[in-house]
């Protein structure tokens, strides 16, 4: 570590946020009627859809940390259009698609309007850079067949995009970035006032089956008649998608705060988000602060436990000097500047990049949304409006889109996991994934 870095593994989004005081931890026994478990975008905005369409029935939501510890306040920022995973070679899916997660954006939008402080989200588009020639024909050639169904994304050549080494880039003029702690904490007291249960410092240890579901908590237990797991990354610690979810640990830093004319010399002062073609996709954005968010770029900038722990365990001194490299390889400007701040964020991965959001359970009870592989921010939001009406039993509306009760493809179990992540991530520089 470099003098001047930080090393507690705090996200920037959580140090550049005022003192924040956690609602209590559950003790006791309590009953709901939907139990959400996780406060990250999928779990609050579950609770808030559940909250306003049946004002009437208790809600509780149970977070194992504090508001946005997860990966909700550990990303790099983007709010993103598309679905991982899934081609958008048809364009009736390709508008389908786009509309639906344009919606998400909007709700990102409309929640940071009411509730966040300002700055906490800005619409301004992202960039998708090409970092060859061919990647970039072929990118153009994909610019102009979305154009032709009607989705407004753009074409910018290489002397229009400012990161070093860049062949051109897509434009979605219509994404965003947005600084999730604040927007999720900002939230937080209309959960409160619909009359949502919030307890914070409440993993979730046990989950037991039945018409209705008992859940275990350090202090605690709540009986539901319904519950909605909202826990990504975290999800296979509770016996869930075991075989369907892979944790994958994405470093990430911020620089300090850049002067106007800094992010006018690295490219970034009219577009605030960026990632790139690469398989080890390097990713960011300019957070409300004026800081430089980065993560990715390398096999380095990534990590997989043996046995799938979703938390982060050992030392970032490797993946923090790829990360420093990959700065200096985008952005010259940059080079040997030291970080704000590093720290990694907990992907959940599915085996071909695709998320799954329905109903499971012995009882049939079990919400969930999961699998975003890296787009969770819009997807989350809009997961609280599917999982909302699948427990209103509405499931017509979302019978159309790819992800609606989508079965996940099964990874190998342990060993061969990690002996398989380990050899072909060595040997390729890249993430295994099924086409």
């Amino acid at each position: 570590m470099r003098a001047g870095e930080v090393d507690d593994n705090r996200s920037i989004w959580i140090a550049d946020q005022p003192p924040y005081e956690p609602s209590p931890a559950l003790a006791g026994t309590v009953a709901a009627d939907v139990a959400v478990v996780g406060g990250g975008f999928t779990g609050m905005s579950t609770a808030w859809h559940l909250a306003r369409r049946f004002p009437d029935r208790r809600i509780i939501l149970l977070e194992a940390r504090s508001i946005a510890n997860g990966a909700s306040g550990r990303n790099g920022g983007q709010v993103l259009n598309w679905l991982n995973g899934v081609s958008s070679d048809q364009p009736e899916l390709a508008r389908r698609i786009f509309d639906f997660t344009s919606g998400g954006i909007d709700l990102v939008e409309q929640i940071a309007r009411a509730h966040a402080p300002p700055g906490a989200f800005a619409r301004d588009g992202c960039l998708e850079v090409r970092t060859s020639a061919a990647r970039a024909e072929q990118a153009h050639a994909d610019v102009e067949r979305l154009q032709s169904f009607g989705i407004p994304v753009r074409w910018l050549p290489a002397q229009e995009v400012g990161l070093a080494g860049a062949h051109g880039a897509v434009l979605d003029p219509t994404a965003g970035r947005v600084d999730g702690v604040a927007l999720l904490r900002g939230w937080k007291p209309a959960l409160l006032a619909a009359g949502v249960a919030i307890h914070e410092a409440t993993p979730v240890l046990r989950v037991e089956e039945g018409r209705t579901v008992r859940l275990t908590t350090p202090s605690g237990e709540v009986r539901a008649a319904a519950v909605v797991l909202a826990t990504n990354a975290y999800t296979p610690s509770l016996g869930y998608f075991r075989d369907a979810i892979l944790p994958l640990h994405s470093h990430v830093l911020a620089t300090g705060v850049l002067s106007a004319e800094t992010w006018r010399a690295i490219g970034l002062d009219a577009c605030g988000g960026f990632s790139d073609d690469l398989d080890r996709i390097a990713y960011g954005c300019r957070s409300g602060a004026g800081r430089l968010v980065l993560g990715g770029g390398s096999n380095a900038a990534y990590a997989y436990h043996y046995g799938g722990a979703a938390v982060f365990h050992g030392s970032p001194g490797r993946s923090r000097a790829a990360l420093r490299a990959t700065l200096a390889r985008y952005f010259p400007a940059l080079a040997g500047s030291v970080p704000a701040a590093c720290w990694t964020g907990t992907l959940d991965i599915s085996f071909d990049r695709a998320c799954s959001m329905g109903v499971t359970g012995a009882g049939g009870n079990v919400y969930y949304a999961l699998g975003y592989s890296g787009h969770g921010i819009a997807l989350g939001m809009l997961a609280g409006r599917v999982l909302c009406d699948l427990y209103a039993g509405d499931h017509d509306a979302w019978r159309a889109f790819p992800f609606y009760q989508r079965r996940l493809p099964r990874i190998p179990p342990e060993p061969l996991r990690w002996l398989g992540y380990q050899a072909y991530t060595r040997l390729t520089g890249r993430s295994p994934r099924r086409r």
